[in-house]
């Protein structure tokens, strides 16, 4: 399966931004889905998912209330939301899928991983 991460950009603070993963050769709906960052210096750490039929998602605390993950079977593609933004978001943002049916929090639990996004909030 390939993941194909985009919507990356440089943005003010309290703005918003909406990233896309686009899923490619196999059934979507056959994978959980979730969002990583990796700010600089940082590890990379969860920040979204979403269950194979999409219904439950499940974010880190930091972003509940500002970030939404939501996914289009149509479209193969799931999304991230991300509004108020703040200078400690700005990091790249990865798509990762899973074969799991609940979301995992852990990178080593996605076996597939898009390109990754820079996203970049300034002050």
């Amino acid at each position: 399966v390939q993941l194909q991460a985009s919507g990356g950009g440089s943005v003010q603070a309290g703005g918003s931004l909406r990233l896309s993963c686009a899923v490619s050769g196999r059934t979507f709906s056959r994978y959980t889905m979730g969002w990583f960052r990796r700010a600089p210096g940082k590890e990379r750490e969860f920040v979204a998912g979403i269950t194979r039929s999409g219904d439950s998602t499940y974010a880190t605390d930091s972003v509940k209330g500002r970030f939404a993950i939501s996914r289009d079977t149509a479209k193969n593609t799931v999304y991230l939301q991300m509004n108020t933004l703040k200078p400690e978001d700005t990091a790249v943002y990865y798509c990762a899928a899973t074969n799991a049916i609940v979301v995992l929090t852990t990178p080593s639990g996605y076996a597939y991983w898009g390109q990754g996004t820079l996203v970049t909030v300034s002050s």
